[in-house]
């Protein structure tokens, strides 16, 4: 089990001002497996992605590249610019995994699926489908037509699954494990609590939500990341003390399996 960090977990203004080169490195040396790049965190990609690319070879380490844009345009059309835009930075990172959301996918757009086939299939990036905070693309019915259409395709396409965005769009993220567990390849580790007038992400030990039972009724075998703040004086020695917890959460959640 591979235990990723998304980079975002340190906070933008942290990660604008450091660099996202310096934070994958405090990952690794922290026992980190992985990291996830944030597109929306890139100050100046055509230096930043090569430097990351570099870096993430040399360690070894497992690396997923987010995308802040979604697939689809709000009128329902295929949004191929910001396909390729994240497809090209993926490639660029030398990321074997992309991350996105379904943005407005509708009514109409599964007419566009097989322009997605095609282009996914003359690349070697594996597309991971992220439920959002919005619902457009963050609800067990949206995501679920959308996979349904995919798959009616030919386009078997497996998702990142968060499992504290649901709150934000007012689902049980307990129901959609069990709805989505098969199609699961990566996992977003969140805790989440309720402020009067809005959801925050916590630790997981700090979760209002049942995060035990989620993550027990997802996969053991797809790589975990954290997305849950990673602040303090001593952020390595933060850090390390997040993946020792969540590795020993996936290596009980595996002996179960």
């Amino acid at each position: 089990m591979a235990i990723l960090i998304s980079l975002s977990s340190y906070g933008a203004a942290e990660v604008r001002r450091h660099g996202q080169l310096w934070f994958a490195r405090l990952a690794r040396e922290a026992g980190a497996d992985g990291v996830e790049v944030r597109g929306e965190l890139l100050t100046d990609a055509a230096t930043e992605l090569p430097r990351l690319a570099q870096a993430v070879a040399q360690s070894r380490m497992q690396v997923v590249y987010s995308s802040p844009e979604g697939l689809w345009r709000a009128d329902g059309s295929l949004d191929r610019p910001a396909l390729d835009r994240a497809l090209e930075a993926a490639a660029t990172l030398g990321a074997p995994r992309l991350k996105m959301s379904i943005g407005g996918f509708g009514v109409n757009s599964p007419a566009t699926v097989p322009a997605l086939k095609e282009r996914l299939g003359a690349c070697g990036t594996e597309l991971l489908i992220e439920n959002d905070q919005t619902p457009s693309a963050g609800t067990l019915d949206a995501l679920g037509r959308f996979f349904a259409a995919t798959a009616a395709q030919g386009l078997p396409l497996r998702m990142t699954f968060d499992m504290g965005n649901w709150h934000w769009t007012g689902e049980c993220p307990l129901q959609a494990a069990g709805a989505l567990a098969p199609l699961v390849g990566y996992v977003h580790c969140k805790g989440v609590q309720r402020l009067p007038h809005k959801w925050v992400a916590v630790p997981l030990a700090e979760s209002a939500a049942p995060w035990r039972a989620v993550l027990r009724a997802l996969p053991a075998d797809v790589p975990w990341a954290i997305e849950y703040p990673l602040a303090g004086d001593d952020l390595p020695a933060i850090t390390r003390a997040e993946v020792d917890r969540l590795r020993a959460l996936a290596s009980a959640s595996g002996d179960r399996a």
